[in-house]
């Protein structure tokens, strides 16, 4: 039986809200986001004032505890929270997805250290964005970036690539080696030493602000670095959950969008099934089955999230083998979770087109963007290899790994070494 923790932590804890409540504080800037997409896609350009807007209005402190200033959001709470955003606009999650995964570190991290500071910072609307990946020479399991000492500061130097959400941020979450052992450096994004590119060229998901971030020189507080190996174990699983949101959340966008174009068509075929275009019932099963879907891969979602929500809690419980358990099951979840989404988020966003005809792929519509944008949030993290994982585990019972690396591969003398 899994342990709770001390009542009298409560007030200390993001251990629920009312959603309802919560999602009517946020859904009319969601309504403004979703208004203005097809725009910023068409333009390639970046949500900065929209992301602002929600960070003014507390959305980044959602999962901050009320004893802070923050919601108490759960984590389920947090990832349906995300899906309905993904359905105004999926960049704009992804974008704040290095910001949450830094906020729910920070959670953790409360067990045992006073993160009162970071959480006062995360309710006046500071967020953080991700560096982590390099890309180039760098072996698997190495690090390029580096803390090191210059006079009296500490610095960081280093490139990193696909630093999504960097462009619009406060802090900078970045992975890199001090002293031979791996740390994350919480790096201030106004300084001369960072430069952040909008570089991404991909074919979806434009404007999540994802790109190539320069360290030189880069100044970071010492205190602001922390063992890589102490961060929070379900943090794999919490970018999966992200993009778990994204995906259902691109699901009911399209669906929704869908529905209103074929409203409002007037244009009917002469052997289609009926004399207006909005009663045809071939065009009502299309858009019944792609709003389905949506309401099927949100369920997926938020329950995804309910084991990392456990791990969370168990972190201040004192139970070390009930953390452990929800850990993984956290990992396994959330893998679940990804590959029957990346499935169905694929197929709806296309099928669905079927019930507008050829007026569908009306560039100004943008109608598209909602299938280009689940391709390229299910290329990350290979679902190929969850689908592995879950298998392995399934027949073996072989756990999850928490933790992996991308880069080139190493040679077997230098593996050897």
């Amino acid at each position: 039986m899994t342990r709770h923790p001390d009542p009298a932590l409560h007030d200390e804890l993001s251990l629920g809200t009312d959603y309802e409540t919560l999602a009517a504080r946020f859904r009319p800037l969601f309504a403004q986001i979703a208004d203005g997409a097809v725009d910023r896609e068409n333009d390639r350009r970046l949500p900065r004032e929209e992301i602002r807007l929600l960070t003014d209005a507390g959305f980044g402190a959602v999962r901050v505890p009320r004893a802070y200033g923050g919601s108490g959001a759960s984590l389920p709470q947090l990832i349906e929270l995300l899906t309905e955003l993904a359905a105004a606009d999926s960049n704009i999650p992804q974008a704040l997805r290095g910001h949450f995964a830094y906020v729910e570190d920070r959670l953790n991290q409360h067990a045992t250290v006073d993160q009162s500071a970071w959480f006062t910072r995360f309710v006046s609307g500071e967020i953080a964005g991700n560096a982590w990946t390099e890309i180039g020479e760098v072996k698997v399991g190495d690090v390029n970036t580096k803390v090191t000492r210059r006079g009296d500061d500490l610095v960081v130097n280093g490139t990193k690539f696909y630093s999504t959400g960097s462009i619009f941020a406060d802090w900078l979450d970045v992975y890199a080696e001090h002293d031979g052992v791996p740390v994350i450096a919480i790096v201030r994004a106004d300084q001369p030493g960072v430069t952040v590119h909008d570089d991404w060229d991909g074919f979806g998901q434009r404007t999540t602000g994802s790109g190539t971030t320069i360290l030189e020189d880069a100044r970071v507080d010492p205190d602001d670095i922390t063992v890589f190996a102490d961060r929070f174990r379900y943090q794999t699983a919490f970018y999966q959950l992200v993009h778990l949101a994204t995906q259902a959340g691109l699901v009911a966008g399209a669906a929704r969008e869908v529905a209103a174009h074929a409203r409002a068509r007037t244009r009917v075929f002469s052997h289609g099934s009926a004399g207006t275009w909005s009663e045809d019932p071939l065009v009502q099963q299309t858009v019944g089955v792609a709003t389905a879907q949506g309401f099927a891969a949100r369920a997926v979602a938020v329950r995804a999230a309910e084991s990392a929500q456990d791990a969370y809690v168990a972190r201040f419980a004192c139970d070390p083998e009930a953390e452990e358990r929800a850990n993984q099951r956290a990992e396994i979840e959330s893998a679940q979770g990804q590959i029957v989404l990346t499935s169905l988020s694929l197929e709806a966003t296309s099928t669905v087109l079927n019930a507008l005809s050829a007026s569908a792929v009306s560039e100004t519509k943008r109608l598209d963007r909602f299938w280009r944008n689940a391709r390229a949030v299910s290329s990350h993290n290979p679902v190929i290899f969850k689908q592995r994982i879950v298998g392995d585990w399934a027949i073996n019972g072989t756990p999850a790994p928490y933790v992996w690396a991308i880069g080139q591969r190493r040679t077997t003398a230098a593996a050897a070494r």
